[in-house]
């Protein structure tokens, strides 16, 4: 199987941060570390990003916005950008997925997939 000119693989990290978390007021505080590499053979920037996050009881936020955390990072084919970001739940549990907007040195516009990746509070039962 060929590689194709443009793909980006994410790999996602979080974790828990209690001490900015308020859980008797609805309010769970976790941290997520994402790697994005460019395996594709074409240099490409990350342009935007679309999340959805869902928690527990079913309640959906969506955001938007160009780049992640103030870079759209111009990624060589090999090359790799992490970065740590934050997100918010009213339940000790969720999930995010949700999609980076790119465009190849080319001229070619992509999407790069982030798998759902889970944000739950350690040792809690659901």
């Amino acid at each position: 199987m060929s590689k194709s000119n443009y793909a980006l693989r994410v790999a996602v990290q979080t974790e828990y941060l209690p001490k900015q978390s308020e859980p008797d007021n609805g309010m769970y505080a976790f941290a997520y570390t994402i790697r994005v590499t460019n395996e594709g053979k074409v240099p490409s920037q990350l342009i935007s990003r679309h999340w959805i996050i869902t928690d527990a009881n079913g309640k959906v936020m969506e955001v938007k916005g160009l780049g992640v955390v103030g870079h759209q990072p111009l990624l060589a084919p090999g090359q790799s950008f992490e970065y740590t970001s934050g997100s918010q739940l009213e339940t000790p549990a969720g999930t995010m997925r949700g999609t980076y907007f790119c465009v190849a040195e080319d001229g070619e516009r992509f999407e790069a997939e982030i798998p759902e990746f889970a944000l739950t509070v350690p040792h809690t039962l659901h």
